[in-house]
């Protein structure tokens, strides 16, 4: 028998803010948090300057020299934001994190970027100047649920999701199936990346980014025929997961359930995404929900800004939901988060939910015509009420993942 999952914790860290309602207020404001960085341009060859960093954040008596001497800045982003979930769900020391009973499911599209840097270095050099015993703990793929496992004693099971930009969102999902089948009582679950122009000149190389380096509030413009490319972000995003009848029991708050989740890969090219399997990723979502395309009634986009991508998802989107489904993309605000924007648009998506309100994609002031004609949430945001809410992320690789949340 499949057990029902619920959200008991949502936290983060985002280039608009740390908490619901400073975040609130900035998407309300309809600016995004995109900056010019000046000290890439001391970057041979990198064309884009754009980038949205995460705000500050603030840390807790918890983390000292001992306890983060293994973390770079992404797991240092990844456990902080676990630790505010927690928080919130009522479970930091709680009994549960050291059961057993609850594991971690955390991604990032890479580690700590300048820790791969040092061993570049000493394949450059042929010298290990600079390696030490953590280079490698930082430099690791999965350096985020690690850090976060050891940092809380979690003694679960432990899902690795680095898979570029579907590592928060598969993390989740991973998360969702371990309870679901009753192998774990609760998970944390999420994703995270730190900012870095290597992770710029990723897409750089592909004529991927916004070069609208003396405009940075103009930039990224989803689905917009004046786009030019994405701009990347930072920051993390945990959920506590829970089994329903658990947290019940315990009087938790309940903020979501989710009931379905969708993932697949194009199987065709690394970098050009596909429709069609765009397409199939959101009805494996709604066939696991057991839902029509009719009972969504939000959907938030992967919407990165780029002409493929944008062109590709919105006929996938069109082709489950036809074009009577409103949606947005949260990048306009946040850039392109990469590891941590499948967790982050998740927790948002449930707090729009939440409010019966949702945010516009700012800068669409012109749908591109290749795009398919959908209800494209612009101007001002939109007050609905609706029961379920779809969250789409779609990565390198050919990875696609579809997150459907319900209402509590």
């Amino acid at each position: 028998m499949n057990r029902r999952v619920v959200v008991t914790g949502m936290a983060g860290i985002s280039p608009l803010g740390n908490d619901w309602a400073t975040i609130r207020g900035r998407l309300g404001a309809y600016r995004n948090a995109v900056v010019r960085m000046e000290d890439w341009a001391g970057y041979e060859g990198l064309n884009t300057n754009l980038a949205a960093p995460a705000a500050p954040f603030e840390l807790s008596p918890r983390f000292n020299r001992k306890s983060m001497r293994s973390m770079g800045r992404v797991a240092l982003m990844a456990t902080r934001a676990s630790e505010l979930a927690l928080q919130e769900a009522g479970l930091l020391d709680h009994p549960l994190l050291t059961s057993g009973a609850m594991g971690v499911s955390f991604g990032s599209s890479a580690g700590t970027p300048s820790a791969i840097g040092d061993f570049g270095r000493m394949m450059e050099e042929r010298s290990t100047r600079g390696i030490n015993a953590t280079t490698y703990i930082k430099m690791m793929a999965h350096t985020a649920p690690v850090n976060i496992g050891v940092f809380f004693g979690i003694t679960g099971r432990v899902y690795t999701t680095s898979s570029a930009c579907t590592s928060g969102s598969q993390g989740i999902g991973y998360a969702y199936e371990a309870i679901r089948s009753g192998k774990q009582i609760a998970m944390l679950a999420g994703g995270a990346e730190e900012l870095d122009a290597t992770e710029a000149a990723v897409f750089d190389t592909l004529f991927a980014t916004s070069t609208r380096n003396d405009a940075p509030h103009t930039s990224p413009r989803p689905f917009d025929a004046d786009r030019d490319g994405l701009v990347i972000g930072e920051g993390a995003g945990a959920l506590v997961l829970e089994e329903r009848e658990h947290a019940l029991a315990r009087g938790a708050t309940i903020h979501a359930e989710i009931v379905g989740f969708g993932t697949n890969s194009d199987g065709v090219h690394v970098t050009q995404p596909n429709a069609d399997t765009m397409k199939t990723a959101m009805l494996l979502a709604l066939q696991d929900a057991a839902l029509d395309p009719a009972a969504i009634g939000y959907v938030n986009a992967h919407g990165t800004g780029t002409a493929q991508g944008d062109i590709a998802e919105s006929h996938a989107t069109a082709g489950v939901f036809g074009n009577g489904v409103p949606i947005s993309s949260l990048k306009s605000y946040m850039g392109h988060t990469l590891g941590a924007c499948g967790a982050l648009e998740a927790w948002l998506s449930i707090e729009m939910m939440r409010e019966g309100w949702f945010a516009p994609t700012i800068n669409l002031a012109q749908v591109d015509a290749a795009c398919a004609p959908l209800d494209f949430i612009t101007g001002q945001g939109r007050a609905l009420q609706c029961d379920h809410v779809m969250s789409n992320n779609f990565a390198f690789g050919g990875i696609n993942t579809s997150l459907i949340f319900k209402r509590v």
